[in-house]
């Protein structure tokens, strides 16, 4: 067996080396932007607003956080088939929901849960991207949100599972708003957890109206009840809030990346309002 040259030897490593350094180089990213959509306080059987935004998302692709209060008045499957079906129907592929108060108007809510394919309880998680996304239930009245409670344990045991990754939460009433509705204190043992945790974003609806907040304990938080259902008055503007809207319908777009996020109200209906921005996770 004939011996290589330290010289030849190393060739072979430089040689080696350089393959490899041009298939790290052209390897694509494990991890690309993604874009989620996302509204709540949708259909109604009155009135093309909510035509108007699923008309907006009809031309895009990616999931849609949908942010409760997906059909009125009472979250039927009637009601689905007659207001929700003939505008936001064709997008339920690529809906991800969270469960609104109208929603358990028809009693236990099961009308959206087996549409939307979710579990009994309304709390579930999924990955867009780099990204870990928190669905939760804020209808505390149905389901319990206290400390201790399980969707609290749940929610404390899912972040300790994904402690590396930039967050997003939504639910449908929001832990602070200007709006008619108001802040829901009831939210804020979960909305702890997640501050303790260092998420991102949270996004809710029920307040029919767009409103943005600075970050509140290290988190931004947007309302998008825009989706279809007529609007609501800001009552009055609390501290941390930045922008509000009561008059656009619209949709919410976020572009997820690795360590960061920009966002986009896009409106609808021929409306010139918008709110744009961009910021970086917190781990």
């Amino acid at each position: 067996m004939q011996r290589r040259s330290p010289r030849h030897a190393l060739l072979a490593a430089l040689a080696c080396a350089a393959l490899l350094t041009a298939s790290a180089i052209a390897r694509p990213s494990a991890t690309p932007t993604v874009t989620l959509y996302a509204a709540g306080d949708i259909a109604t059987c009155h009135g093309q607003s909510d035509e108007q935004t699923a008309k907006l998302l009809k031309s895009t692709t990616g999931p849609i956080a949908a942010l409760g209060d997906l059909v009125y008045p009472d979250g039927t499957e009637e009601d689905f088939r007659n207001c929700f079906d003939p505008s936001w129907g064709p997008l339920t592929p690529r809906i991800r929901a969270a469960l609104g108060n109208h929603e358990y108007n028809s009693g236990s809510a099961q009308a959206a849960i087996d549409r939307f394919h979710l579990p009994p309880n309304g709390w579930y998680a999924y990955k867009a991207g780099s990204w870990h996304i928190v669905v939760l239930n804020s209808n505390c009245d149905d389901v319990a949100c206290g400390r201790g409670s399980p969707q609290w344990r749940w929610l404390r045991s899912d972040l300790a599972k994904h402690p590396s990754l930039c967050t997003l939460a939504y639910w449908h009433a929001p832990r602070f708003s200007s709006g008619l509705h108001g802040s829901s204190a009831t939210m804020a043992p979960l909305w702890n957890l997640l501050a303790r945790a260092h998420a991102d974003v949270v996004l809710s609806g029920h307040d029919h109206d767009y409103e943005r907040f600075a970050p509140i304990d290290g988190i931004r938080e947007f309302v998008v009840g825009t989706g279809g259902a007529e609007h609501y008055p800001i009552i009055f503007t609390r501290d941390s809030s930045v922008v509000h809207n009561t008059a656009a319908f619209g949709v919410l777009r976020l572009r997820l990346g690795l360590g960061s996020y920009a966002w986009r109200f896009l409106p609808a209906g021929g409306s010139a309002f918008t709110d744009a921005g961009s910021g970086r996770c917190r781990r």
